[in-house]
């Protein structure tokens, strides 16, 4: 028996599978204490059972980090390199603003402490680590009392042994997190962020995981990483930094299965929930960066390719100073909630709009299970257009107008601002929002196809059961590359596939089932920034790197290539969580619908394969909504998708 969770900002979706077949459940989200909605899930739905796998994506780490709320952490550095965060890489965001506002550094300065242990960038020892220095440093520990310490000394990628030393010596009960272990690689300001943010967030997480694991009854329980792989729950809260995209992970894992069931391997994705949007583009396989961030903070680990807004369904609309509409990037999350959830939410959400232009019908709402507040609704979109100067139509049109232009400008971001022409993609869009506004982003795009997935509405949590078990480690193995570094490379790859191989054995997996993915990162002789190129041997991938390097920047050059970081991915099989056939209907039976106030409102459970619809209409089920646009059809394929398709291509 299988369970996959996805704890988002404003629901906590569920998936079941077991021998009968697939059920899902949502429930309002517990952000002061996650663990509540899952077990609550769990018994609405009566499957604790000792037997069950559950798989979940963890909101606790993004939110920690989002809302600056992780905990006291001490970070310690070399001598002279206390500011390391402070500084960063000394980049602007507003380059021309000359007055830009003072931000809080991430570790406050009287946590940032200095202690001996230097080694040079060829791993040679420096300064040593003496042992009035380890205890000045555990007085220091003890008198500003952190729950977390998070240790980056200098190259330690290369000679760990003063980092191990200061992890042994601080505090029993303290959060330990050391950099060689976080992110064994070159770039002290990156691989010093990644080791704090693992010590900011680590004790929140594995407080949360311990709780969940100690109250409900299952064989095993998993978290999603941000690179699209799964880790057992004991072992996940000391790489808490690996969980920062847990849930959206869980999105793409499940949008590439489908996909491909579906016929589509070209997909732009969107999953957009109560809080926030994610978009991403898949060709085949989901892209993984090192280069990602959270909250403006670099995240040198590797998580899926993605761009985030601050758009969702409960996105808050309010007219600024100047008397002009905006949408987001606040929102009004589970509790109260858009107007429309009748407790007690007053502003007018994306959602409030949705409601009163019929897009989203009160009755039908999560299966009936959740009755909407129309009124409450009708009375904030009333009071906007009150305060715009116009008629409650026209705001609550240009609130879902505005909000799809946030969304149209966050695909181009993935697509074409990286030379990729969107329109012979498809469109995916699921989480609880997304149908509602798939047609209109499809147009926006000049996108002809699109697609609703089955159980759009819970897909993330769908993707938790798509997922393999997989770790992606790495070190830096900095030189120019050539035969003689060959045995080096080959070394370093079977000392990061033992570490992997280890971790993934005790979850249970046999040795022989695992499969191993080689990379490494290159650039030419003097470059900062590297590409990625699957490991063969020192010609090829040399051939490999030019020829990628032109394709992406348009040029290649006669320089030496340097090798900078071995990688490699270790994985099981891709689980495979099967999705029932739709049966085609009989010729002379018609598709049942109902109408209401104009609106044709089919039930998505009703549909059956190769039925057609055209729009103006809604296709409702238990946990989303489709809005069906004028000049777009619908044909619904074998296993329950909406594929949906544009009619009159001349008048995008």
């Amino acid at each position: 028996m299988l369970l996959g969770v996805d704890t988002g900002g404003t629901f906590t979706d569920f998936v079941y599978i077991d021998e009968s077949g697939v059920r899902i459940h949502k429930v309002l989200s517990t952000p002061s204490a996650p663990e509540k909605a899952i077990l609550q899930g769990i018994a609405d739905l009566g499957v604790d059972d000792k037997s069950l796998r559950i798989v979940h994506g963890s909101t606790v780490a993004t939110n920690a980090v989002l809302e600056k709320k992780g905990v006291r952490c001490c970070f310690v550095t070399n001598h002279g390199l206390a500011d390391m965060l402070t500084i960063g890489r000394q980049a602007r965001k507003e380059l021309y603003n000359l007055n830009p506002a003072i931000e809080e550094p991430p570790v406050p300065s009287n946590l940032c402490l200095e202690t001996g242990g230097r080694v040079s960038a060829r791993g040679e020892l420096i300064e040593p680590l003496t042992e009035e220095q380890v205890a000045q440093l555990v007085a220091a520990i003890n008198e500003l009392a952190p729950e977390s310490v998070a240790i980056n000394l200098l190259f330690s990628f290369l000679n760990d042994e003063a980092e191990k030393r200061l992890e042994e010596a601080v505090p029993a009960g303290i959060f330990v997190s050391r950099s060689s272990t976080v992110l064994a690689e070159y770039k002290e300001y990156e691989r010093g962020m990644a080791t704090w943010l693992n010590a900011y967030v680590g004790p929140l997480v594995m407080g949360y995981l311990e709780r969940l694991t100690q109250s409900v009854k299952a064989s095993s329980v998993s978290v999603m990483q941000s690179s699209g792989g799964t880790i057992a729950a004991e072992q996940a809260g000391e790489q808490a930094v690996r969980m920062l995209l847990s849930g959206p992970a869980g999105g793409l894992m499940a949008a590439l299965h489908t996909g491909k069931l579906a016929g589509f391997e070209r997909l732009l994705t969107l999953d957009m929930g109560g809080t926030s949007t994610d978009v991403a583009l898949l060709d085949g396989a989901v892209s993984l960066t090192n280069e990602g961030k959270v909250e403006g903070y670099p995240v040198a680990v590797p998580m899926v390719d993605m761009h985030t807004i601050g758009a969702g369904g409960g996105s808050i609309a309010y007219v600024d100073i100047g008397g002009l509409l905006c949408v987001g990037p606040e929102s009004a999350g589970a509790s109260p909630g858009p107007a429309c959830y009748g407790k007690g939410g007053e502003a007018v959400t994306v959602t409030d709009a949705n409601v009163y232009l019929g897009r989203i019908s009160p009755k039908n709402f999560l299966g009936g299970d959740m009755r909407l507040d129309k009124s409450a609704s009708d009375q904030a979109i009333d009071y906007l257009a009150l305060q715009l100067g116009c008629q409650p139509i026209e705001a609550a049109k240009g609130v879902i107008k505005l909000a799809n232009e946030h969304m149209a400008r966050a695909l181009r971001v993935i697509s074409v601002q990286r030379g990729v022409d969107p329109r012979p993609y498809a469109l995916m869009t699921f989480g609880g929002a997304g149908g509602l506004h798939v047609c209109a982003l499809a147009d926006a795009l000049g996108m002809k196809t699109a697609i609703v997935p089955v159980n759009s509405g819970v897909l993330s949590a769908f993707g938790m059961l798509a997922a393999p078990r997989s770790r992606e480690l790495s070190r830096s193995l900095l030189g120019k590359l050539s035969d003689e570094l060959t045995e080096q490379i080959e070394q370093g790859f079977a000392t990061l596939v033992e570490a992997g191989q280890v971790e993934l054995v005790a979850e249970g997996l046999a040795l022989d089932d695992i499969k191993v993915r080689y990379v490494v990162d290159l650039r030419y002789l003097g470059q900062s920034y590297t590409l990625s190129i699957p490991w063969n041997n020192v010609s090829s991938v040399i051939d490999d790197f030019h020829l990628m390097h032109k394709n992406r920047y348009g040029h290649e050059l006669d320089l030496a290539v340097e090798l900078v970081n071995l990688r490699v991915t270790l994985s099981g099989d891709m689980p495979k969580p099967s999705l029932a056939v739709k049966q085609a209907r009989l010729k002379k039976d018609e598709i049942p619908f109902e109408v209401d106030k104009g609106m044709h409102i089919y039930q998505r459970e009703e549909l059956m394969a190769n039925d057609i619809i055209n729009g103006e209409a809604l296709i409702v089920e238990q946990v989303a909504t489709t809005y069906l646009a004028p000049d777009w059809q619908c044909e619904i394929d074998h296993i329950g998708n909406l594929i949906l398709a544009r009619l009159n291509i001349s008048k995008l």
